[in-house]
């Protein structure tokens, strides 16, 4: 049984769009394809898909920058696909970052044999990436980056554990004693203030960022970051 992997559909031609999109799934892999063209990396960093796919000539921005866009935050592979299939645009397409470029009229399952010997290839022997992204900000455990707008935000290795443990209960107020916890694994004695001047340093990261508000505390409880975009 195929693992149930996901694939990104950037393409901007509705029928090929769905055809593709028919011959992942009948493959026996998930399949999404980009709806709005302005926000590609946003539907990239919610979908969290294992391989996109990705024409050239895209509305706003192309194929090209939007490959450069997930680099900043995901060594994800990217499969371009175009007719504009010219040696130039395949140089620059795997200059940007591309795996592989597949020329448009494409045959459908040398397509579906070439995604599938890059997902084998990307991990039967790797660990999957997991991106948790909320209010533009993208998390990747399996680096322990985040990015926000372009920009990488150096994180510490608490700045990292707090980070993703707000995020994976998001919505949800995470109390200092299960923060005190997750930091410094002992049962020895913490003193709480050295919590609040790792969150306050954080904050102070974030807000640089242009991340304002983005851990609220909770008096008395803890802290909590918004499910609410």
């Amino acid at each position: 049984m195929k693992n149930k992997y996901r694939i990104l559909i950037v393409e901007d031609d509705e029928v090929i769009a769905r055809s593709i999109q028919k011959l992942m799934e009948d493959w026996g892999w998930e399949a999404c394809c980009v709806e709005d063209f302005s926000k590609v990396l946003d539907t990239f960093a919610s979908y969290n898909p294992h391989l996109v796919i990705l024409d050239i000539a895209l509305p706003a921005c192309n194929g090209f920058y939007w490959c450069m866009e997930i680099r900043k935050i995901s060594r994800v592979p990217v499969v371009f696909l175009s007719s504009a299939s010219d040696n130039m645009n395949i140089v620059i397409a795997m200059n940007m970052g591309g795996d592989d470029f597949i020329a448009k009229p494409f045959d459908r399952n040398v397509l579906a044999a070439k995604i599938q010997a890059i997902l084998r290839r990307t991990y039967d022997f790797a660990a999957n990436t997991e991106l948790i992204a909320h209010k533009g900000a993208v998390l990747n455990t399996a680096d322990a980056t985040l990015t926000y707008e372009g920009q990488r935000i150096d994180l510490t290795k608490n700045d990292y554990k707090i980070l993703k443990m707000l995020l994976e209960n998001k919505g949800k107020t995470v109390s200092r004693d299960a923060l005190m916890t997750r930091l410094w694994e002992t049962d020895c004695f913490v003193d709480e203030n050295t919590l609040t001047v790792n969150i306050t340093r954080l904050r102070k990261k974030l807000e640089q960022a242009g991340l304002t508000d983005f851990i609220v505390t909770r008096k008395g409880m803890g802290y909590l970051i918004s499910d609410e975009d």
